[in-house]
């Protein structure tokens, strides 16, 4: 199988990328990357764009899965307009642009609480993304939603600040859909399900992962 990723350099995109290496099923990993990346491997191809000109490579956009890890923070992104422009539309044209190139199979990392109903930012922009993706009809559709990621190792504060308050409800019997997570694990869940060809649409809550 080939699998095509965006956000291959992200937390979970990484893991992933290293999981499909490894993972006999996948004869072809294809990532879509904005910079240079020292990763090597006889079944990796790594090609450098410009997501604000699909056009000029959207003839690259080919394969039997889609994997989409992309996504950003507020702050990283400096606005909420730009992170929309990042994690909505870059994601949602190359799903169109997969979609009409006969790919079949769409595994999308979202977040738990997505809902384009919801009135905090975040949430109601991993819906539209959803809602968006849905309604190419993919063949399988998989999102994933996991909670707070934890990547080990990390030296983020505020990460491991939350991670500590959140296991700490999860003892007392709170919050336990908000659990902190592994991004090994939800890299693995994601790999997991795209083998899946029964699951026209499937929605992996946090604690399904």
């Amino acid at each position: 199988m080939k699998a095509l990723i965006i956000g291959a350099t992200g937390a979970v995109g990484k893991v992933l990328v290293r999981q499909l290496l490894c993972d006999d099923y996948f004869t072809e990993i294809v990532v879509f990357i904005r910079s240079e990346w020292d990763l090597n491997h006889p079944k990796l191809i790594a090609h450098i764009v410009d997501f604000d000109a699909i056009e000029t490579w959207k003839h690259l956009i080919h394969g039997d899965v889609v994997f989409s890890c992309l996504g950003t923070t507020l702050k990283q992104a400096g606005s909420k307009l730009k992170q929309k422009h990042i994690d909505h539309d870059y994601v949602v044209q190359f799903a169109q642009y997969a979609k009409s190139h006969q790919v079949s199979n769409f595994i999308l990392l979202s977040s738990r609480g997505a809902s384009e109903r919801s009135k905090f930012f975040y949430s109601q922009l991993k819906g539209k993304i959803e809602h968006a993706i849905l309604s190419l009809r993919f063949s399988n559709t998989v999102i994933v939603r996991p909670s707070l990621m934890i990547r080990p190792g990390t030296d983020r504060m505020g990460e491991v600040i939350s991670a500590k308050i959140l296991r700490f409800f999860n003892r007392v019997g709170l919050f336990r859909g908000y659990k902190p997570i592994d991004v090994f694990q939800v890299a693995s869940r994601m790999r997991i399900a795209s083998k899946n060809d029964y699951c026209r649409r499937l929605i992996i809550e946090n604690a399904e992962i």
